[in-house]
């Protein structure tokens, strides 16, 4: 099994972040960043001390794939893939790069995420369990089951949490307060749209997409700001994706993404509050071999299936 590659190393640049999954590097262009999509994996909040090799090529690939079907509904942050075309100080780490790689607008990132339902799971069945409420909407009276569609797909936010903390549901009304009435509905609108539309795609493809979260950002377009897509976009790191054949109200789904790794924790006793690892000892969690490989298959099946349509 090939390396995964955890961290990048490029002296030659500035790194301004270094997220769960991307470091950011400023570049010699000043209206552009490097996006690279490391190995890492990050499983509720947490980065993982081993990663899956190849995995950031795959959402790289997907992330292309999305990005370009999408285009006519929202504009997008992507500038290049070729390393050629990007600037003379990132070509000297090609081999680091390749595959993996962005050359992005500067955006103001917008400090949500926007997050799409379709179905009942995750985070929002546990909600509606102890509630009869999804991100403070209310469903009491409504007796959904696990997995369920719901009637029409919900917009829910959440906080965009720093690395090491965990992203929070908010409500609606919460998340205006935080970004502005105007720039919310613009921003739930758009999430809508792109769900549905890549939703329609991927069942095309025998795929269901349970839900997904998008993160948009703002550039200056003359005397105005103009909401763009940014990060990556519906791939199986943000999103949940269901085998249409096997899908079956009133339980948790096989699936494409990463909820693979997240049962896999779960069966090794990972509870939040031990964030630090098993043993306590501030070395984190990890996944065996086999887990590592079940993980890279579902990746690339869900690249393949998505590719696999003609629409």
């Amino acid at each position: 099994m090939a390396n995964a590659l955890l961290t990048t190393d490029l002296p030659g640049l500035t790194l301004i972040s270094r997220g769960k999954v991307r470091d950011i590097y400023t570049t010699s262009s000043p209206e552009h960043l490097l996006f690279v999509a490391t190995d890492r994996i990050s499983v509720f909040d947490v980065i993982l001390q081993n990663g899956i090799p190849d995995k950031g090529k795959l959402l790289t690939n997907i992330s292309l794939f999305w990005f370009d079907k999408l285009k006519d509904i929202i504009p997008n942050h992507l500038v290049t893939v070729n390393i050629d075309e990007m600037p003379e100080e990132v070509r000297q780490y090609r081999d680091q790069l390749e595959g993996r790689t962005m050359l992005v607008r500067k955006a103001k990132i917008i400090p949500i995420e926007a997050i799409v339902r379709g179905y009942i799971t995750g985070s929002a069945w546990a909600e509606y369990q102890k509630t009869g409420t999804v991100h403070g909407l209310s469903f009491e009276g409504i007796n959904l089951k696990e997995s369920e569609k719901f009637t029409e797909p919900l917009f829910t936010p959440s906080t965009k949490a720093e690395q090491g903390a965990h992203d929070e549901n908010i409500t609606p009304e919460i998340a205006a307060q935080l970004i502005g009435e105007k720039l919310y509905a613009k921003i739930a609108e758009t999430s809508l749209r792109l769900y549905k539309t890549a939703a329609e795609y991927a069942l095309s493809c025998g795929l269901i997409l349970a839900d997904t979260k998008f993160e948009f950002g703002l550039v200056s377009a003359g005397d105005e700001e103009q909401l763009i897509l940014v990060d990556e976009v519906l791939t199986p790191d943000s999103s949940r994706y269901w085998p249409a054949d096997e899908y079956e109200v009133g339980h948790g789904q096989p699936s494409f993404d990463k909820q693979y790794v997240r049962e896999a924790l779960k069966k090794a006793g990972y509870r939040t509050g031990l964030e630090s690892g098993p043993e306590g000892k501030g070395e984190g969690w990890s996944i065996d071999a086999s887990v590592i490989r079940g993980t890279q298959e579902r990746y690339r099946d869900a690249e393949k299936l998505l590719k696999s349509g003609t629409h």
